[in-house]
């Protein structure tokens, strides 16, 4: 009986399968571009480039300016929750590209 159910599943080709991989490491890169580009826009923008005009403005309960805490502080907390987003994406990621990789088995 599985191999009739083997037999009757259509498996991806050669072409179709590094079609999918492909657009796997597309979509991965992407992903890695953008939150790099995130980061240093939080790290090098708030922390160096703008953090002039952030001194301005204080933490909230503390007193320390705003361009000294994302310099010190925001940066690293950034990466952070950039590393957190980037393992849930990726395991949308990978479980989307495995479901298109293995070949379904239809019920009888």
């Amino acid at each position: 009986m599985s191999e009739d159910v083997q037999s009757k599943t259509p498996d991806l080709g050669p072409s179709e399968k590094q079609s999918a991989l492909t657009r796997y490491w597309k979509s991965n890169l992407r992903t890695m571009l953008i939150l790099l580009v995130v980061w240093a826009a939080g790290g090098l923008g708030a922390g160096i480039l703008i953090a002039d005009w952030l001194n301005q403005f204080q933490l909230f309960g503390s007193g320390y300016p705003l361009g000294f805490w994302f310099a010190h502080q925001g940066s690293i907390i950034i990466f952070v929750l950039l590393i957190l987003v980037y393992c849930l994406v990726m395991n949308r990621l990978d479980a989307r590209h495995h479901q298109e990789i293995q070949p379904s088995h239809p019920e009888e």
